[in-house]
């Protein structure tokens, strides 16, 4: 029986570096099922995804995926450790035989080292010692892991080695029979802002866009399904996420403080800190810089202010959590990707959405959110998601996409 690989990817957007990876695989298992669980509006860096879910998630298809679901906002819009943990389950519950992944590492053993030293009792410890003398999480982690293992500690700051080092801590932890497949990057860096080879980051290219574009050299960066679609949205339905910062500005001042400290992320003090720097922040990117220190990093920053904006609190927060993804929610499939879900549907741990309102109406968005059950509560911050990126294109729009969308179907 052929094989079903998994992959937790983000596609912002879809390049020739992710085109290389689905070839390695079709190379490793030429009969496989490829089944990607992908972030949807938001990325786990807290920025608008530079296309729309339905968008990327059939490009995806077109070049070698055959099944695209959502991973959700609740852990897509989170650490690395809940975007690795909400994505190995949403895999696992999907029914895959191998997990497959990119990093600057060649070699999985000391990726894997790391992975089972992290759970240790003693090393959990003293990471948190690390926290509580001022370092970042991130910080912490790579000094405890330098003087624990032998992964070189400038490995440990290449984000998808973190990354591949969360997916093994997960799938130890929630699916050991899953094998996982490294394959090691090519091209770039995951940072480099530059555009030069055919392997361009996904960095460099968002960056290019937000300036004044060479098209002839994102060209050669991507295949042409993912460079038509960024041409045809550049530059209306870009998102600029700067335009969020009024209603982000207009919420803090409708907010007390017990509203504010209830906000996921928002502990240790930082909400004084964010209000103190919004009062002269003048941009979004201000604001996150004013607001991040060693202590808050970025990305940290910028989740938080997205939790404001979508009322995603610590309570939904640990919900989510302690449950895990609560269902499997189709963007784009091919045929391939069709016949996976129709076996989905007999051995699957999780129901699978492919019509929005079949498990959440538009009048059940209005509902106290404790009035809903956490699968209904999970689905909401989807959709908000979604509404809150229409609102920073160009063309400002709060259309409930998720409810008028249906699941893309690839012709091949």
């Amino acid at each position: 029986m052929s094989k079903t690989i998994g992959i937790i990817a983000e596609y912002n957007p879809f390049h020739n570096g992710h085109l290389y990876q689905l070839a390695k695989i079709r190379e490793a298992y030429p009969d496989a099922t490829i089944a990607v669980t992908m972030s949807g509006s938001f990325t786990q860096r807290g920025e608008a995804a530079i296309l729309d879910k339905w968008t990327r998630a059939t490009t995806a298809v077109k070049n070698g995926a055959d099944l695209v679901l959502e991973l959700p906002y609740a852990f897509a819009c989170r650490s690395a450790e809940r975007f690795a943990r909400g994505g190995v389950q949403s895999l696992a519950a999907l029914g895959i035989d191998v997990l497959t992944y990119g990093a600057e590492s060649r070699d999985l053993a000391p990726l894997q080292a790391a992975a089972a030293c992290m759970d240790n009792p003693a090393f959990q410890s003293a990471l948190h010692d690390r926290i509580a003398d001022g370092a970042s999480y991130a910080a912490a982690l790579s000094a405890e892991l330098t003087s624990r293992t032998s992964l070189d500690e400038a490995l440990l700051h290449a984000p998808n080695n973190i990354l591949a080092i969360e997916y093994l801590r997960a799938l130890a932890r929630y699916a050991p029979h899953i094998t996982p497949l490294l394959i090691p990057r090519t091209g770039t860096a995951y940072h480099d802002d530059t555009l030069h080879g055919m392997f361009a980051s996904a960095t460099a290219i968002r960056h290019a866009l937000h300036t004044t574009p060479d098209w002839n050299v994102l060209r050669t960066v991507m295949p042409s399904s993912s460079f038509e679609a960024l041409k045809d949205a550049y530059t209306d339905n870009l998102p600029r996420q700067g335009l969020l910062l009024r209603p982000l500005l207009a919420r803090l001042l409708s907010m007390d403080g017990d509203t504010l400290r209830s906000i996921a992320g928002m502990n240790e003090g930082l909400e004084h800190r964010l209000l103190e720097k919004a009062q002269t922040a003048s941009s979004w990117d201000e604001l996150i810089s004013a607001a991040a220190t060693s202590r808050y990093p970025r990305s940290r920053i910028a989740r938080t202010l997205l939790h404001l904006l979508t009322n995603f609190t610590s309570d939904v927060a640990r919900s989510c959590d302690a449950t895990g993804p609560r269902y499997l929610r189709v963007l784009a499939m091919n045929a391939a990707g069709a016949g996976l879900l129709h076996r989905a549907k007999k051995t699957a741990h999780l129901p699978i959405i492919t019509k929005t309102s079949h498990f959440l109406n538009r009048r059940d968005t209005l509902r106290p959110i404790n009035e809903l059950n956490p699968l209904q509560q999970m689905l909401l911050f989807d959709i908000r998601a979604t509404q809150l990126r229409g609102l920073a294109l160009h063309a400002a729009s709060a259309a409930p996409l998720d409810f008028l969308t249906s699941p893309v179907y690839v012709k091949q």
